[in-house]
């Protein structure tokens, strides 16, 4: 008997929902290639979408690529499919990130629940309100996290004052670096933002702080911004360090899906999410972000929760830009 594999139409559909996913300045940096034969997809990363300088390991790049794979494991679950997941499964081609087989899954995996979810996520730079996070919603948090194989820790009252002024840091680093500041700026605001398919367009930069101690990057740095608003942030913010314990390819595809699962489930939760790279993007402040005495040993990404305002989705490629199928 044929092994049966998903039609083109069903892979062209979970890819979309792929596409949805958060990624460093929203470059969206991965590719896939449908195999009709095999009904295999892989997932690539593009090298046209990479910054060598904000992003010289392509870590960022990876935790992205990672994020877009969970996205479609969950597309894959909620249509009845299982999915089989090789990481980098050709040493000699780096930007091969993974293979996904598929199955029929003789039991509904729960991640299909957080389907709903995968086009309701945002990356907000709004303010969220001072209403505390319930610790049983950080405790499930911190489960989806372990399950995907990364840790979920929430730093207490003086860790979070801590990592505060290292975000402060890391702003007065790029403010001095005119390499990252045009790199940065290639991939917000472009000035051709009706048209835009790609990069964080300035409606989405969101008010700039006037007040409030939030850890909300802001792109627009000395640039003016018509019409922009300022607004007072949360005072205490509640900030979730996502880690892993190594620190290769793997383990950022690893803490992509980790990240990704703990958004998703946050979101079918009512919480608001933000998304801060930019204190690990300087090797040595993201170093004394790292705990040696904890399993989240490397960090990957800072979350910020609260609940907070709707905001709109940022811009996406169609999926006939990413996917070929052949």
């Amino acid at each position: 008997m044929p092994v049966r594999t998903p039609d083109t139409d069903s892979v062209t559909s979970w890819v979309a929902a792929a596409t949805t996913a958060p990624s460093m300045h929203n470059a969206q940096p991965w590719r896939f290639r449908h195999v009709r034969g095999s009904g295999e997809l892989l997932v690539m990363s593009d090298p046209r979408r990479t910054m060598p300088r904000t992003d010289p390991s392509a870590r960022g790049l990876h935790v992205g690529c990672g994020a877009a794979l969970f996205n479609l494991r969950v597309a894959a679950a909620a249509a009845g499919w299982e999915t089989r997941v090789r990481l980098l499964p050709d040493p000699a081609d780096p930007e091969r990130l993974a293979i996904v087989g598929f199955a029929s899954a003789d039991r509904e995996d729960e991640i299909a629940g957080l389907y709903p979810a995968v086009r309701r996520r945002r990356t907000s730079r709004e303010p969220f309100s001072d209403e505390p996070v319930p610790r049983e919603l950080l405790d499930g948090l911190a489960g989806a996290a372990l399950v995907e194989g990364a840790r979920l820790a929430f730093p207490d009252a003086w860790q979070v004052q801590a990592m505060l002024d290292l975000v402060w840091d890391a702003e007065q680093e790029e403010r001095l670096s005119p390499e990252v500041r045009e790199e940065i700026a290639r991939w917000t605001g472009t000035g051709r933002e009706a048209a835009a398919l790609e990069g964080v367009p300035t409606w989405a930069f969101g008010p700039r702080r006037h007040g409030g101690r939030a850890p909300v990057r802001d792109f627009a740095g000395d640039r003016p911004v018509e019409g922009r608003r300022t607004a007072v942030f949360e005072q205490w913010p509640c900030l979730a360090v996502l880690g892993t314990r190594d620190d290769g390819p793997e383990d950022w595809l690893r803490a992509g899906q980790a990240m990704e699962r703990v958004l998703l489930l946050a979101t079918s939760d009512g919480l608001s999410t933000s998304l801060n790279s930019q204190v690990l993007e300087w090797p040595e402040l993201r170093w004394v972000v790292r705990d040696p005495l904890s399993p989240t040993g490397h960090p990957q990404m800072l979350i910020r929760l609260g609940y907070g305002p709707d905001v709109p989705a940022t811009p996406r490629r169609p999926v006939s830009d990413v996917l070929d199928v052949v």
